[in-house]
């Protein structure tokens, strides 16, 4: 598959976080190319602030290993930006509607603590992606800046999904952010944003059923052109 063989509408409508994928790797110019589109991302003043990190191999296998067993033995968690805001109203009830999708077919109850114990512990293990991007910015930037990053992120996901590739943003791989800066020899003033799983879907994966809907349209987007 090439991108030019997918539309802007199809790859949007497609895109979507998988959360279970094959062992297969990406090829490495393919992986190239991906990334090369996504560098194409706006950003203010064409400062193009994304720092990007991509382990695969052995350093993949490193920062899985590193991440996994902090988090399983409760290390204390050391993210350089600040911690997922909560969410209440109707933020909250479409938070608590996508995760009763996720666990309910993945067979976890409500009540079952060790089940989503294991399936938190599945983020850290990049759920068995073959490739981990670390998406960082400089420490000193802010909201501003992170947006651009942020249009970079959603740029990258599309052009994977052009090209048959299959991803999952996390907010967690920002969590142990002194093993990225230490594995990649990057400065202290480097802050890590998020990361991405990405590599080649398991359909046979029970999370990997999961569909989200979106809101109507109208409950976020509001057209306006008249005063009266």
């Amino acid at each position: 598959m090439s991108a030019a063989s997918m539309s802007l509408e199809q790859a949007l409508r497609e895109r979507r976080s998988v959360r279970g994928f094959s062992s297969q790797p990406v090829d490495q110019g393919l992986m190239e190319e991906i990334f090369s589109l996504a560098h194409l991302a706006p950003s203010n003043c064409n400062v193009q602030p994304w720092r990007v990190f991509v382990a695969s191999g052995e350093v993949r296998d490193e920062m899985r290993r590193r991440m996994t067993e902090k988090a399983t033995n409760g290390v204390m968690v050391n993210p350089d930006f600040e911690h997922m805001p909560s969410f209440a109203g109707v933020y909250r009830e479409r938070q608590v509607a996508c995760a009763a999708e996720l666990y309910g077919n993945m067979g976890i109850a409500r009540d079952d603590r060790v089940g989503r114990m294991k399936a938190t512990l599945r983020n850290f293990e990049l759920f068995d992606a073959p490739h981990v991007a670390f998406i960082g910015m400089e420490k000193t930037f802010g909201v501003t800046v992170a947006l651009d990053v942020g249009m970079y992120i959603q740029s990258l996901m599309l052009a994977m999904t052009a090209y048959g590739i299959s991803s999952c943003a996390q907010g967690s791989m920002r969590y142990y952010p002194d093993d990225v800066r230490e594995i990649f020899s990057e400065p202290e003033t480097t802050g890590i944003l998020c990361g991405i799983s990405f590599g080649y879907e398991d359909a046979e994966v029970a999370a990997n059923k999961t569909r989200v809907g979106r809101s109507p349209l109208t409950d976020n987007v509001t057209f306006l052109s008249s005063l009266d």
